[in-house]
């Protein structure tokens, strides 16, 4: 009994001490360290985190402004994807600028390296390779040597898994060429090369277009692999290998920005000051960045829906303006019990409080959608631009914004002008998806839950009675005899 007691406090002290701050923030100063020196051996490549890891190593002095959203389940073994949800079509130009691409990301205690970087990131260098071909009859180089092969490294993906793989790809690469997202045209193929700290030697690429064969994606796994979890440094830290990781559970509310404004403050602070420190700073508004996402270390303001002429636009509740333009309107969405009043009160702002949890999961489907759609159509009809906000502006308000471009525009982007516009044939799961491709490619930070897409997908394809029958929806006349103000 003894014996089991000591291993327990042996077990929950490793766990006190992966969870420590200061353990965390000086592993992830370490990692980010070996990050820099890879960037200044490829200084010419942009280098961009995989969200959201990847943020905390990737320093946004040296970074680009682009974020990558390649995430680790499509590459879980038996679930592999190439998720049409997150092409990452927006990276495309910038590795076309600059001839290749720096990814940042990192994994937990006795991986090598995160399944995004070992599969995910191979998957998608490879489809797009494939939908390159089938999308763009015009290149530059002979078909033949095109390069459409799976790459992945060694000793982490088996030949096995690798051969699974590779037989999905043709399926994907077909998604891809099919959907509404349109593949810029490729000098050379892209071919992913994986770099770790246990890299002694950093590979070389040609510099000059005569001797280059393919734009090579640098998968950079920035943490040490440790078999234990934890390593002793002499410097009075215990190493934590993938720190950055699941931050919500250690960090305080500190983010990557955070972090990166006031490193060496951070750094220079002790066991038992840090974590008073990170409290100031982060309660400080003149110190800290207000407009963060969930998902990334930069903010962003309103990002207009290209393809509907951006008459509609997204953003999250902290980038709205005010007062507001008389061509505008606002859908605020938010779980607070309280906004800005020059916002809620004003006439051309549907503020709505959406509660978390399965609870919001229903009123998102018989309160929030049914009452913004009538609102959304009538100041379209007004000719108003319409901006939907949610407190990530990735999640809620892409669902509200897939809801009403299916409703109120048709396939090419116009607006309908018609609550309800007739349509040749039956509204399918098709039509809903490509809305979200629009999005997408305006918005490459949109990241709707599957609950939100689903609870769209039942509010647009249910029969009315379905709806009718948990809640009445609120008609376009509820708002169709608008204020002065409004009209």
């Amino acid at each position: 009994m003894g014996h089991k007691d000591s291993a327990s406090l042996a077990l929950n002290e490793l766990r006190k001490e992966s969870q420590d701050l200061y353990n965390r923030i000086h592993s992830i100063s370490e990692d980010a360290a070996f990050v820099d020196q890879v960037y200044r051996s490829y200084s010419r490549l942009p280098l961009i985190p995989n969200m959201r890891c990847g943020a905390w190593y990737t320093d946004p002095d040296t970074a680009s402004n682009e974020r990558a959203y390649f995430k680790s389940t499509d590459g879980h073994t038996g679930n592999w994807s190439f998720n049409l949800r997150r092409p990452n079509l927006h990276v495309l130009p910038l590795i076309c600028a600059h001839a290749g691409l720096l990814l940042v990301d990192s994994t937990r205690a006795g991986k090598r390296m995160p399944d995004a970087l070992s599969k995910t990131v191979p998957i998608w260098c490879a489809v797009i390779n494939r939908a390159v071909l089938k999308t763009i009859s015009n290149l530059n180089v002979d078909a033949d040597a095109w390069n459409t092969k799976l790459y992945t490294p060694p000793g982490v993906v088996s030949a096995q898994e690798h051969d699974q793989i590779e037989q999905k790809l043709d399926g994907w690469a077909d998604d891809l060429a099919t959907s509404f997202y349109v593949l810029p045209k490729l000098q050379y193929p892209l071919r992913p090369i994986w770099i770790t700290p246990s890299t002694t030697i950093f590979p070389k690429f040609p510099d000059t277009d005569a001797e280059r064969r393919f734009y090579p994606i640098i998968c950079i796994s920035a943490s040490k692999q440790v078999l234990d979890g934890i390593e002793r440094r002499i410097t009075g830290f215990a190493y934590i290998q993938g720190s950055g990781d699941d931050h919500e559970l250690w960090s305080m509310g500190l983010t990557p920005a955070q972090f990166w404004k006031h490193k060496q403050t951070l750094l220079r602070a002790n066991r038992n000051e840090l974590p008073t420190l990170v409290q100031a700073l982060i309660s400080s508004p003149n110190t800290l960045p207000t407009r963060t996402d969930s998902n990334s270390n930069a903010s962003f303001h309103p990002i207009p829906i290209q393809h509907v002429h951006g008459r509609l636009s997204i953003c999250t509740i902290h980038d709205l303006s005010s007062p507001l333009g008389d061509e505008s309107a606002v859908v605020y969405l938010t779980s607070a019990d309280h906004a800005p009043p020059a916002l809620k009160d004003h006439p051309r702002v549907l503020y709505i409080q959406t509660p978390q949890g399965k609870k919001g999961q229903h009123h998102f489907l018989h309160t929030v959608l049914p009452q913004v759609m009538p609102f959304i159509f009538l100041h379209l009809r007004n000719t108003r631009r319409i901006c939907i906000a949610c407190e990530t502006g990735t999640d809620t308000s892409i669902g509200v914004a897939i809801a009403a471009l299916t409703k109120f525009f048709d396939d090419s982007g116009e607006f309908c002008g018609e609550y309800e516009y007739e349509r040749e044939g039956v509204l399918s799961k098709d039509d809903i998806k490509t809305r979200l491709h629009w999005i997408i490619t305006s918005c490459p930070q949109a990241n709707p839950s599957r609950t939100t897409l689903k609870r769209v997908n039942e509010f647009l394809l249910s029969p009315p009675e379905f709806l009718l029958s948990h809640q009445k929806f609120l008609s376009p006349s509820a708002v169709s005899n608008p204020s002065p103000d409004e009209s």
